[in-house]
């Protein structure tokens, strides 16, 4: 099937009544989730994944892919009125978005913000459509020494292009794989790590563990702060930028779209990273740079822009290889199990309806979030309004019956409880929880293939320098751990 009928049957199956609503449920929730500070799409999946426990697949993934743009889209909301990133990849924004609403052009801003985000994602899943094809088929040929190479170098660049500090993201993902290991040996069946517990026996669940690092773990690190953010309270006269402001900002969406289409592929990159490097990129290449930070319209445009375009194409590795490379689409795999869906370089011929069904909802899901983004920014401004006494308590509801749905057991509910205490100090000790989920949620994958590998060879690790496409991977993953070391002795 190539790309134009691929596309076309995803249509007629995004198109049937239940998944059209489906899809605009999950753009609401996720829109909202998205405006509401803090949570970002991570916690917004986690949260309301079990919300899709007893959907068809294809209704599901869906939902969880609307649920995820949503979130992406409204996360600027907040970053306009209230400098309050509402998601990690609207940091950014926040530079030049606030500015420009004290300077009373919020809706000039925000309308920017939509629209560069519409564009982006359109061109995103345009790529997508376009290298989907080629990747399956260049999958196919992958072997365990492959699968275990290109793992490990996704890994090396979590690592690699870790925010913070390198060491501690190694120890996050170190400890991401050790808990992977609990319950039964996949190859003997033997117990580890259980101690005689028979609620491990099949391991923790990515889910309680993701509400916890995500969602709780936001909860707590906020209900101790005293001071509550100040809405910005000003009239939004027009959503639609002036000749001269598109003008100023179509080649930084341009620009940001590329970046975020190369970033989004990457593993460990995505929008978060993507937004960062489009803005660095502006102020680079602009003739007046000093505008940045005083409200240009072009450092609005270039990470939103960014941030949509990579939040599109980081489903081309869970979708054609089945590796997922960040954070968010690691729960969304962990979606796909739950579902019985496997994703990789089978998923387009095996499940054609929820591989093309994805990708022309996402379509959809791009009007949907323009036309809803628009006329409904006055009312997320009200949704920012709702008081933390309320907001609070109902988020911890929505983890508690999120976590119990999965088993209807409570020991996934002390499991939450337990990782949001260790999110919070994660925090607090400035540790990033992304590596650790993408550790617990690869490593099994990791083992399986570093043992396969070895059984094939018969215990000889000379079986990755047989491979081709092993050998570049790791030819790679050895220039990235050495160029940080490289950095250190020149300093020296």
């Amino acid at each position: 099937m190539d790309a134009l009928n691929g596309l076309l049957y995803g249509l007629s199956v995004a198109c049937g009544a239940s998944n059209l609503l489906l899809l605009l449920g999950g753009c609401l929730l996720g829109t909202l989730v998205g405006v509401l500070p803090g949570l970002g799409p991570v916690g917004a999946i986690s949260i309301l994944l079990p919300l899709t426990f007893q959907l068809p697949p294809v209704g599901a993934v869906i939902m969880l892919a609307g649920i995820y743009n949503g979130a992406m889209y409204g996360g600027s909301t907040t970053s306009i009125l209230i400098n309050v990133p509402g998601e990690a990849a609207s940091v950014v924004t926040c530079l030049d978005g606030y500015r420009m609403a004290q300077k009373g052009q919020a809706g000039q801003a925000l309308g920017i913000a939509v629209f560069g985000s519409f564009i982006a994602g359109t061109l995103g899943l345009v790529g997508l459509q376009i290298a989907a094809g080629p990747l399956s088929a260049l999958a196919l040929k992958f072997g365990p020494p492959e699968y275990f190479a290109v793992i490990l170098l996704g890994f090396t660049f979590i690592v690699y292009l870790a925010q913070r500090s390198m060491i501690k993201a190694v120890l996050m993902a170190l400890t991401g794989i050790l808990l992977s290991l609990i319950g039964l040996d996949p190859i003997t069946a033997e117990q580890r790590l259980t101690f005689g517990a028979l609620h491990l026996f099949e391991g923790l669940n990515v889910v309680p563990l993701a509400i916890g690092l995500f969602g709780l773990a936001e909860v707590f690190g906020n209900l101790e702060k005293t001071a509550s953010a100040k809405i910005l309270i000003v009239k939004i006269r027009s959503l639609f930028p002036g000749r001269r402001q598109w003008l100023a900002a179509k080649w930084a969406i341009v620009r940001g779209s590329v970046i975020g289409f190369l970033m989004g592929i990457l593993p460990g990159g995505g929008p978060v990273l993507s937004t960062f490097i489009a803005y660095g990129v502006e102020k680079r290449v602009s003739r007046h740079p000093e505008k940045f930070g005083q409200g240009a319209i072009e450092g609005v445009a270039a990470p939103e822009a960014a941030n949509n375009a990579a939040a599109s194409t980081s489903f081309i590795p869970l979708l054609t290889l089945g590796i997922p490379p960040n954070v968010v689409l690691a729960v969304l795999f962990g979606a796909f199990l739950i579902h019985g869906v496997t994703p990789g370089p089978l998923l387009m011929t095996q499940h054609p309806e929820i591989f093309w069904g994805v990708i022309a909802s996402m379509y959809l899901g791009n009007v949907m979030l323009l036309i809803l983004n628009l006329p409904f920014i006055p009312l997320w401004v009200q949704v920012l309004r709702i008081p933390d006494r309320i907001l609070y308590p109902l988020i911890i509801l929505f983890c508690l019956v999120g976590a119990y749905s999965i088993n209807n057991s409570v020991f996934d509910i002390g499991v939450m409880v337990l990782f949001g205490v260790i999110g919070y100090f994660l925090k607090k000790f400035d540790y990033e929880a992304a590596p650790l989920i993408l550790g617990f949620v690869l490593g099994p994958m990791f083992e399986v293939n570093l043992r396969r590998s070895l059984l094939m060879s018969q215990g000889s690790f000379g079986i990755f320098a047989e491979r081709p496409i092993a050998l570049a991977a790791f030819a790679v993953c050895a220039v990235l751990i050495l160029l940080p070391i490289a950095k250190r002795i020149r300093k020296r």
